[in-house]
């Protein structure tokens, strides 16, 4: 089986979002350099950026996302989000109506099953969690094997919490991956047993 790794972008003092779902400038970095990060030109990072991110990304199966985020991307029109094979919704109600089956969109009540299903669709590829409130809730499960934060420097005061509604303490090793990029610090962390 692969890792399972919670992933974001996050301001300085936790959010990944602000109130009204809004990411502001936590993405910039994503467009502050010169080496294009995909296929579409659209994404540009630095070189460093580049040389941390994109190996990441080519090791991403499945991605899972809570049905907020499924929502607020109207499912990415059916088309999983940089090239991952699968997405993996976690979510207490059905595919919406009028939604293409054939997808490769997997709607799972809960977020035991949906590491499981996310696993399965994987093989040894990297299972990503979006954070959030089920990032936080896979964490609290137990079931994250690494936390990646690329962490930008603002601070937002509120909105969208990195580790949604988590209340109970949990400990990660000292970071194993340290890179400053242009306007961005990734960051990685084992989660500790």
């Amino acid at each position: 089986m692969g890792k399972v790794v919670l992933y974001s972008s996050v301001s300085v003092d936790g959010f990944i979002a602000d109130d009204n779902d809004q990411p502001g400038p936590l993405f910039d970095w994503l467009s502050g350099g010169d080496v294009p990060l995909d296929e579409s030109g659209v994404l540009k990072v630095s070189q460093t950026s580049y040389d941390y991110v994109r190996p990441y990304w080519d090791e991403i199966g499945v991605t899972i996302v809570g049905r907020h985020v499924f929502d607020l991307t109207d499912g990415w029109d059916g088309k999983p989000p940089g090239g991952i094979d699968h997405v993996v919704v976690v979510s207490h109600r059905p595919m919406p109506e009028g939604w293409d089956p054939e997808a490769p969109f997997h709607f799972v009540d809960g977020v035991g099953p949906a590491v499981a299903r996310a696993q399965e669709l994987a093989g040894d590829r990297v299972v990503e969690v979006a954070a959030g409130d089920v990032g936080g809730q896979v964490l609290a499960a137990g079931l994250i094997d690494e936390v990646r934060m690329d962490v930008v420097p603002v601070v937002f005061g509120s909105g969208k919490r990195c580790f949604g509604s988590v209340h109970a303490q949990h400990l990660l090793e000292d970071p194993d991956v340290v890179i400053r990029g242009n306007r961005v610090l990734h960051l990685r962390h084992r989660v500790r047993r």
